[in-house]
């Protein structure tokens, strides 16, 4: 870029030539301190300002590039992060949904055996009364006579006596 309002006066072949910006603070003293030598104070100095607000307007306007730019990759961000929760949830709801069935099946095989059991249970009852009710027809028979069937049938009664009456 080149320097501009730089009067007639100074704009002499021996000068230098005009820098770029983004000079170094070094370089601009020097060339302030040329222009001070030449008898071009106020001039250089204008010069200065002018070259230390575009310095300051190009710093502000690469802090709006970055706030920018920051937003953008926030809400990028935001994006992503809402996407990756949803694929998680998604996942989340197909194991529960996956484990929900194995555990009804487990209920429903429980089920099965807990109804099995109480028909076992209603059987082992009513050979126990099958069982009970022989006994009390032998007792009351007075032929039964030896002591080995007797131990036998006062066996099955206290083994009858166990089970849950109906």
């Amino acid at each position: 870029m080149e320097r501009q309002g730089v009067d007639a006066a100074h704009g002499e072949d021996d000068q230098p030539a005009p820098q770029p910006m983004g000079d170094s603070k070094e370089q601009l003293q020097g060339e302030a301190g040329r222009d001070d030598e030449a008898g071009g104070g106020p001039a250089s100095i204008e010069i200065l300002k002018k070259r230390a607000q575009e310095l300051i307007e190009n710093i502000n306007e690469s802090r709006q590039k970055d706030l920018a730019l920051m937003a953008n990759f926030r809400d990028s961000l935001k994006i992503k992060v809402s996407d990756l929760t949803e694929k998680l949830e998604e996942r989340m709801y197909q194991a529960y949904n996956q484990h929900s069935k194995i555990i009804q099946e487990r209920l429903q095989e429980f089920t099965q055996k807990i109804e099995k059991i109480s028909q076992l249970e209603t059987e082992l009852r009513e050979v126990c009364h099958t069982v009970e009710t022989m006994y009390n027809d032998l007792c009351v028979q007075p032929e039964l006579s030896g002591d080995r069937s007797t131990a036998s049938i006062l066996s099955v009664r206290r083994d009858c006596s166990r089970c849950p009456q109906l």
